[in-house]
Formats: structure tokens, C-alpha cells, sequence
């Protein structure tokens, strides 16, 4: 990085920072050269079935691997060395980290100030090659791209295996093919056959006896529910293609997925994790209610359409005033404000930012840059009420903070 400036190629373009962001632009490199030092590879939320101990067992049982799984998520400090829980590369997580690397080299960072004799860093080159990773590591047999986590997982009802592919996943990789297409032109088209996994295996249908329509967020859901985020980022996954094709179906996918979830909406804003309620435990957490609201940001800045004005500015209310602290904490539902997560953080930076408050966006980085951060762009990934969970995921900490920091910088240079 030269100086203090977000700069472009061109001198003319460069847009200098003010003092309060300074540490936003060294935390922004130092994040991504935390993951770059070691491969983009890390732990994940919940990948305690990857234990080696585990496997070693001459036992497949349900409840043990819950055991080993949450013992994983939810000890105050990180057992997973203890129980050689394996490393890797996050499937959404590499996403995350190839369009932050792109950005970066949009904004024409070449280092990182904080080491500035280390040798420049060729960011696109970075994203260049993640984004070849998700083309390989994609999911095969499902008629066209898509991925999921790279670890099983047990859940109550099932199991879900590395092979197992899922809409969320699937969207955040789409995107990141779709902005690498500025690297090499063949990145969209395998973008676009994401399509064929979603009408193939994800029962893409029309909801009965009211308008729109809906799709499971992966291949084993149960259709007893919806899980709401999922349909939303499946919409934006449609518009994005749309923004890059032209192609009318597409925006009319994404309609018809955000018209029944507008119709979902609370009274007072917000959106529970599933529909019916009581299908989850989870209410109106935070980060899946920023995943709904910037699926529909997303469809209003590609289309232009006021179809959603209203849902959105509800949302936005909701999301502002009972999900967020004025001080920029996050709250982890509408009636809990522990554990506040990163995660949380991350996605109200994203959320701000595409509204275009950059000014609260960078009041939740402060809270995160003083409650979270370990030092040298490591995170961590929650503070609980009375200490910190001091435990730093490679997607949930460091992949999601490089691109909701990098979106930031986006956004303040080109205001």
C-alpha cells in the first residue's frame, strides 16, 4: 500500500481516507494476511466430527458425535487441537476470501503497511487462485456448480456429509465466480450453472395457496419447514445472475422467493430462522436477519424497483433499533443480547454499508476491533457476558471480517 490513500491504478481516482480509518485499512491487509500465511485454511463453527479421536472410535453413534461436535462450538477456549479436529478450507470461506483479495486489488493495495518490507502482494493473483479452488473442490453429480461444507455434521434429524451440497454455501461461491469473471472470462458461466443444482435438488416450487415461492437450503431438508435466510440468499444467488446475464428468469426467481418472504415478515420487522417459528430454536437472530435484509438490498440495486421499499425500510428499524446497540454491539436476538458474535458484526457492516450508513457500518468495526480482536488481524469469534469465547474460525472470524472490511473500504472510497 503506498501511503494513506485508497488508491486505483490511476492517481486521479485515488480517494484518501480520514484518520478514523486508517485501522480499518491495516486491519483489512492484516486480516488477509493472517489467512494468506496459512493457506486460507483454519477451524470452522462447527466441525467437531472431524476430530480424529472421534473417528478413531469403533462406534457411529449420534449422540456421541453431538457430543464431540458441540463440545467443539461451544467450549469458552478452543479444544479442537486437543481432539485433532482437522484444518481445511471452508468452502463458503474461500469464497468470502477470494472476492476481499479482489477488492483489495481493485482499491489498489499492493501491501500491507504493517510490513512494509515484506514483497508486494498480488491480490488478484490471491483471488484468482481461490476462486480456482471452489471451480475443483465444487460438488459433483448435481447437474452444475454448487458446494457446502467440507466437514459432517450431526444434526438431530440427520446427518450432513462433505459431499452434501446447500443453497447458502452455493450463493456466496456463485458471487465470488460471478466478480472473478474481471480475471478470467469462463468464471460466470460455471456460475450460472448453479441454476441446475438448484431446479435439480432443491425442489425449487410454488407456495401453495399463497404467492411466491420457496426452495430447501439443502438436499436432506425437511419440507415440515422453511429456513427463511436460505430462500432469501437463494434469491440473491437469481439476482446476481440476472445482473450479470440479463436473463428475465432469473429476476423472476428472485421475485417470486422474496415475495413470500416479504409476506413472512413480522410486524415488527424482523424474520424468525424458520417458518413456523417452533421449528427452531433460534428466533430473530442476528446475522440470518442481515442475510434476508441484504438479499432484498441486493434485488432493489440491481432492478430499481420499489417492490420492497417498505419491507425494507421495516427491516432496517428492526435491524437498527433491536438487533444492534447504539455503540455498535450486536445483540444475538430480539430478546438476548449475549453472546454477541462476530459474525453478527460482520453482517451489519455488509448491512450499513449497502444502505449506506457507512458511519454506524464503521461504529460496529470499532466494537469488533475492541472486543474481538486478538492482535495481528486475528479474531475472535463471540463475547459472551462475562468473558470471551478466544477461539479464532477461519471462515466465521477471519473471512467474513476480510469481506465486510473490504466492502467497507469499497464503499467509503467510492462515495
Amino acid at each position: 500500500m503506498r501511503g494513506v490513500e485508497i488508491s486505483s491504478e490511476t492517481a486521479d481516482e485515488r480517494v484518501e481516507t480520514t484518520i478514523e480509518d486508517y485501522r480499518v485499512v491495516d486491519l483489512f491487509l492484516q486480516t488477509l494476511s493472517y489467512a494468506r500465511d496459512r493457506d486460507y485454511t483454519g477451524w470452522d463453527y462447527g466441525d467437531g466430527m472431524s476430530s480424529r479421536i472421534l473417528q478413531a472410535l469403533p462406534v457411529d453413534n449420534k449422540w456421541l458425535n453431538l457430543v464431540f461436535q458441540e463440545t467443539s462450538k461451544r467450549c469458552p477456549v478452543n479444544v479442537r487441537p486437543l481432539l485433532l479436529v482437522e484444518q481445511r478450507r471452508n468452502f463458503k470461506g474461500t469464497a468470502l476470501f477470494s472476492m476481499a483479495n479482489l477488492t483489495a486489488s481493485e482499491l489498489g493495495f499492493t501491501q500491507a503497511r504493517h510490513a512494509p518490507n515484506q514483497s508486494p502482494v498480488d491480490y488478484a493473483a490471491e483471488a484468482d487462485e481461490l476462486a480456482a479452488w471452489l471451480v475443483e473442490h465444487q460438488c459433483s453429480g448435481y447437474g452444475g456448480f454448487c458446494g457446502g461444507h467440507r466437514h459432517p455434521i450431526q444434526h438431530l434429524d440427520g446427518r450432513g456429509q462433505p459431499s452434501d451440497p446447500d443453497v447458502v454455501s452455493t450463493s456466496y461461491a456463485t458471487k465470488a465466480l460471478l466478480r472473478a469473471g474481471a480475471l478470467d472470462e469462463a468464471y460466470p458461466d460455471i456460475a450460472r450453472s448453479a441454476t441446475e443444482f438448484v431446479d435439480g435438488h432443491l425442489n425449487y416450487r410454488q407456495v401453495e395457496g399463497d404467492r411466491g415461492a420457496k426452495v430447501n437450503y439443502h438436499l436432506n431438508h425437511s419440507e415440515e419447514y422453511y429456513t427463511i435466510n436460505a430462500g432469501a440468499l437463494c434469491a440473491r444467488l437469481f439476482v446476481d445472475l440476472y445482473a450479470q446475464f440479463g436473463d428475465d428468469a432469473y429476476r423472476t426467481r428472485a421475485r417470486e422467493l422474496l415475495d413470500h418472504i416479504a409476506d413472512l415478515q413480522a410486524d415488527i420487522g424482523g424474520w424468525t430462522y424458520r417458518h413456523p417459528p417452533d421449528a427452531s430454536h433460534l428466533s430473530m437472530d442476528n446475522h440470518h436477519n442481515g442475510f434476508v435484509i441484504e438479499s432484498f438490498q441486493r434485488y432493489h440495486a440491481v432492478t430499481d424497483e420499489e417492490r420492497y421499499a417498505d419491507t425494507l425500510d421495516t427491516a432496517l428499524h428492526f435491524y437498527r433499533h433491536e438487533l444492534f446497540e447504539p455503540n455498535g454491539a450486536p445483540n444475538f436476538d430480539e430478546q438476548n443480547a449475549y453472546p454477541r458474535d462476530i459474525h453478527a458484526s460482520t453482517q451489519g457492516v455488509l448491512v450499513f454499508t449497502y444502505a449506506g450508513d457507512l458511519q454506524f457500518a464503521r461504529q460496529i468495526l470499532q466494537w469488533v476491533f475492541d472486543n474481538l480482536h486478538a492482535g495481528d488481524g486475528q479474531f475472535y469469534y463471540r463475547k459472551e457476558r462475562f468473558y470471551t469465547r478466544r477461539v479464532t474460525l477461519m471462515r466465521w472470524c477471519q473471512a467474513w471480517m476480510a469481506y465486510a472490511m473490504g466492502e467497507y473500504l469499497k464503499a467509503l472510497k467510492q462515495q
